[in-house]
């Protein structure tokens, strides 16, 4: 009992010495998503996110955290998005549009798609990963929304996606029309005409996205699919976060600051929240899961599961 009692008491006071701190909202755009006003006018097999002439459409855009938005984030802690948004205009009036939807969302390494030995360019495997972030339908009446920019909306505010700085942002975009597609080529996303191959898209009259995932080709984007685009712009987005300001850039999971994340950093951890001693511990590192609700066991599991995966 007094063991358990000394337990308690030193997790509450590890608790009170993280200090809480003010959770504060952020938007940036990629291309100007406020007043975009060029639309895409190429191949529509080439559309991000998505297009409405075809059965099923996908799309893998890659957003270069470090490199294109080191300032926006610069100073800001526990980065999480909360929402992404896309828009295009609705310059058709054939027929409502009806989609089922998901986006995964991960994190890589690397700043640009990898290519096999024969030169073909590859999808991230994100839908053997994990769930998606978010799924859902879509809906919009054309005859109503005509002439019309139209939004669609990821709405990640149930849990928040978080950001680590120095990774890079994949978001797979897979829409699979559950009624008649579109006739015509009128419907175009805006885009950004300086930002390309950070885009590839997958599009097929016949299988969906998840199924050519489950498909011996995968994950190569095929010239042999009925469409394939390998080399395409940036749609214009909008994305909102969340953060918290102050305290040093700690590298996340490097709980004894040795530069680097091992089984070592489970022991400090584990050493920490029973004993409450942060001499060589750097608490803002031990927060591995980004919680607002400070450390705790929880803490350990997303360590251990980092180290298993190789992920957070």
């Amino acid at each position: 009992m007094k063991k358990l009692t000394l337990l308690l008491a030193a997790v509450a006071a590890m608790c009170l010495s993280v200090e809480a701190q003010e959770v504060k909202q952020g938007v940036f755009e990629v291309g100007d998503y406020t007043n975009a006003s060029e639309f895409y006018n190429g191949s529509y097999f080439d559309m991000a996110p998505t297009n409405f002439y075809l059965d099923h459409f996908a799309s893998q855009m890659m957003y270069l955290y470090f490199s294109d938005f080191a300032s926006e984030f610069a100073g800001k802690q526990n980065v999480k998005l909360t929402a992404i948004y896309y828009k295009f205009n609705d310059q058709s009036v054939y027929t409502d549009i009806l989609a089922d939807y998901k986006f995964y969302l991960q994190e890589v390494d690397v700043n640009e798609f990898q290519k096999d030995a024969d030169g073909y360019k590859l999808y991230f495997d994100c839908v053997n990963a994990g769930d998606p972030a978010v799924s859902g339908a879509f809906e919009y009446e054309a005859f109503t929304s005509y002439g019309e920019d139209v939004e669609i909306k990821v709405d990640l505010s149930s849990a928040p996606f978080a950001i680590t700085p120095g990774k890079n942002l994949v978001v797979t975009a897979v829409f699979d029309l559950t009624g008649e597609c579109m006739s015509s080529s009128e419907d175009a996303p805006f885009y950004t005409s300086d930002i390309r191959d950070r885009v590839m898209t997958y599009s097929d009259n016949n299988d969906s996205f998840l199924d050519y995932a489950n498909s011996s080709d995968y994950p190569r984007c095929s010239l042999s699919l009925s469409g394939g685009g390998t080399s395409v712009s940036l749609p214009v987005t909008r994305i909102e976060y969340t953060y918290t300001e102050g305290g040093s850039t700690s590298k996340r999971g490097d709980v004894n600051k040795d530069g680097s994340v091992s089984i070592a950093d489970v022991t400090a951890l584990i050493d920490y929240l029973l004993s409450g001693d942060d001499t060589n511990v750097d608490v803002e590192a031990a927060n591995c899961n980004l919680s607002e609700d400070g450390v705790n066991i929880a803490d350990v599991t997303a360590l251990i599961d980092f180290l298993l995966g190789g992920t957070w």
